[in-house]
């Protein structure tokens, strides 16, 4: 039998991946360094043998599976040459993979792993659905009917994808270390376009994706009026967001989603959207769209004595925005505390008015250092750049997490992409040490 060995498994796409291949009775292994990332929890509960990088891991038997973060030159694949075996880079494999179902590619700047998490959620709830949510959470269904992923535009690694479906929630500009403009970002998107062999699910409130050219229909959703499913009569209750959809006029029904924020009432269109043309019913849809728990590390919450903490990815000013309007949506009577770790020095100095003007929604920033990534230079960037464009913004390092426990009944915002976690669980420490 065929081994899977996964170079970078811990990778949130390779993580996820491994485990649907584990779920349909695949023999699956994997190597990557050493230091615990959250992507393991789930492979180590299914007993997926992780394993050092070494050359030694690669026999004759198997089929791997390369992370895109890696080269050639790494020694399990040099391994793999000489042995001569079948050697598939990610996003080309998952590529193959997602032929065998009614694939659902979920594409964007902003909002792919949650509306991926939804969509999950929902289509599973109904039908047969294996899916690869990009918080590293994967799962294979015997005789799936849909199989629903993550498409990352990054290094137009979704080129590699012709899904039956796109649901395309917007495009921004993003990746500075690889995309040159926002018009560059909108050419790749305009290639996965012409890639999709059903239909396209858009967002018609972004103006980018409304210049998409394709071969397939494009069903648009959003909040303003010439979209095909628009929402309407939004309003904030203890239990979510409650709205009603209209599709091309026509009132089709009300919906509750746990959620808040502009931000996830267009997510819940997507789906709704995507349902609706694949035939399924109304009610099967708003009862699942009201279960949902949301996905890893977005908008994450736990209470902790008179505090709320939130864990959430966000990285890009957009999404900085779109989460503190959902936060002082959800908690209407509390102050908002946003604790920031800007995730690399090329997006950081690309957007730093951006930031600045993002964060400044909350009612007091603290900022942390910047997480840089090994594929770019520092440069001369420092975090007070940022802050000094930001009113009263303080800087906080992992040993001054106590200054946080003076924020009686408020929300304290972590938002990163790097290892913001860190800085909440030293404070959860520090909290039991009072």
């Amino acid at each position: 039998m065929t081994t899977y060995h996964f170079t970078g498994i811990k990778g949130s796409g390779m993580s996820a991946l491994a485990q649907i291949l584990d779920d349909l009775n695949q023999q699956v292994q994997g190597s990557d360094i050493e230091e615990t990332i959250f992507t393991q929890k789930p492979l180590e509960k299914k007993g997926i043998p992780l394993l050092p990088f070494s050359a030694e891991n690669i026999k004759g038997d198997q089929h791997v599976i390369m992370s895109a973060a890696y080269s050639e030159t790494h020694e399990e694949i040099k391994r793999a040459r000489e042995l001569g075996l079948q050697v598939d880079l990610y996003p080309s494999f998952l590529g193959s993979f997602i032929s065998q179902f009614t694939s659902v590619a979920i594409t964007g700047s902003h909002g792919k792993t949650s509306t991926t998490g939804l969509l999950s959620h929902v289509l599973g709830s109904i039908r047969p659905t294996s899916y690869l949510i990009g918080d590293g959470t994967g799962k294979g269904t015997k005789d799936s009917s849909y199989f629903v992923f993550e498409a990352c535009e990054y290094r137009r690694h979704f080129l590699n994808y012709a899904p039956d479906y796109c649901v395309m929630t917007n495009i921004d500009f993003d990746h500075p270390d690889y995309f040159s403009s926002v018009d560059d970002v909108v050419s790749a998107f305009q290639s996965m376009a012409m890639q999709v062999k059903k239909a396209i699910i858009a967002c018609g409130d972004d103006p980018h994706l409304q210049q998409l050219q394709a071969n397939v229909p494009i069903v648009y959703y959003g909040l303003e009026e010439d979209n095909d499913f628009q929402a309407r009569s939004i309003k904030n209750t203890d239990q979510g967001t409650v709205f009603d959809v209209y599709i091309r006029g026509d009132l089709y029904g009300e919906f509750t989603i746990p959620g808040f924020g502009d931000h996830s009432v267009k997510n819940a269109l997507a789906i709704i959207s995507l349902c609706h043309y694949e035939g399924l019913q109304y009610e099967d849809v708003a009862k699942h769209l009201q279960t949902f728990l949301g996905v890893k590390r977005r908008f994450s919450e736990k209470v902790s004595g008179s505090q709320i903490l939130i864990d959430d990815y966000a990285h890009h000013p957009t999404e900085i925005a779109a989460t503190i309007e959902a936060t002082k949506k959800k908690y209407k009577d509390r102050k908002v505390i946003a604790i920031f770790q800007p995730h690399t020095f090329t997006r950081t100095k690309t957007f730093l008015q951006e930031f600045a003007d993002a964060l400044s929604q909350a009612d007091t920033v603290y900022l942390c250092e910047i997480f840089g990534s090994a594929r770019e230079e520092k440069g001369t960037l420092t975090i007070e750049n940022l802050q000094c464009l930001i009113d009263n913004a303080l800087l906080i390092n992992e040993h001054e997490v106590d200054q946080l426990l003076q924020y009686d009944d408020a929300v304290l915002l972590f938002m990163g992409a790097g290892d913001i976690q860190k800085y909440q669980r030293l404070y959860e420490e520090s909290k039991q040490k009072k």
